[in-house]
């Protein structure tokens, strides 16, 4: 990601929460101005308010009892992401965005796993791994070590329609806690324009998962194989409240670090606001 002719800073958007629509609209718009190079590579993290479920974008089967599920008397959106992958459950988690077209296929060590290749896009794993390396050193940080997953399949056009949950498989451009649960699974949108690649990334973080409804969309054996703050160091709070401004602090220095690059804050200004429409 390091890129000594580009000394522009990178916008840190604060933190917030709002709802599937708003979010995902928010995301599309940032890649958006980003590639007609009205606004510089992006990072951010947001919550989801009312809980969600978000679908790939290319994701075409799920469970018809997603459409009328409830948590806490409340429906539980169903969204359709940008990006590509699989189903998440966005009730208990962290999600993080990055929009940048700063991708050099620089990664320090060896790249694991097979590396899908795309004539359009280059090595699809390598920009994925890219990316997650702030992911691997902001944890690090805290006491927390990620491995990238084992399962080849990356991101395949179609999911397969007996797998419709993100983090009921940890790839190689997924990250894993020691024991082998998958803590983040993230998945990209990539566009082209010229030799120029521009990259949306999403990314969820599992922290504080309740039990119940995760077991009631994806089944109780599902529940098993996820990540969640209660396997991290003792150290660290347990609720989620508490842990993501520790965790966003660690990631952001960890970006700065990873990818040699300066943020300025902002938040979302009004004008902006009304180009995204929502």
């Amino acid at each position: 990601m390091k890129n000594p002719a580009s000394s522009a800073p990178w916008r840190l958007i604060p933190p917030m929460e709002a709802t599937g629509e708003q979010l995902m609209a928010i995301d599309r718009w940032l890649l958006q101005q980003h590639r007609l190079g009205k606004h510089p590579p992006a990072l951010r993290f947001y919550t989801w308010s009312p809980v969600a479920i978000s679908l790939g974008y290319h994701q075409r089967h799920w469970p018809k009892s997603w459409e009328n599920l409830t948590y806490l008397g409340q429906p539980v959106d169903l969204v359709r992401r940008p990006s590509g992958g699989r189903a998440v459950l966005h009730q208990g988690d962290l999600t993080y965005m990055v929009v940048t077209s700063e991708v050099t296929g620089d990664v320090t060590g060896e790249v694991k796993g097979d590396a899908p290749r795309n004539p359009r896009f280059g090595n699809r794993l390598q920009a994925y791994q890219e990316i997650c390396q702030f992911l691997i050193q902001g944890f690090l940080s805290l006491g927390i070590h990620l491995d990238y997953g084992t399962s080849r399949q990356v991101e395949r056009t179609k999911p397969p329609k007996e797998n419709v949950n993100c983090f009921g498989t940890a790839t190689v451009a997924d990250l894993v806690l020691p024991d082998g649960a998958k803590l983040i699974g993230s998945a990209q949108l990539r566009s082209r324009d010229g030799q120029q690649t521009y990259y949306l990334q999403h990314g969820s973080i599992q922290l504080q998962p309740d039990p119940d409804l995760f077991c009631q969309v994806f089944g109780a054996e599902a529940l098993a194989k996820i990540g969640r703050s209660d396997r991290f160091p003792p150290s660290l709070p347990r609720d989620r409240a508490s842990l993501m401004p520790i965790l966003i602090n660690a990631l952001v220095q960890a970006a700065q670090d990873c990818w040699g690059v300066k943020f300025y804050t902002q938040p979302l200004t009004e004008a902006e606001w009304a180009e995204i429409g929502c």
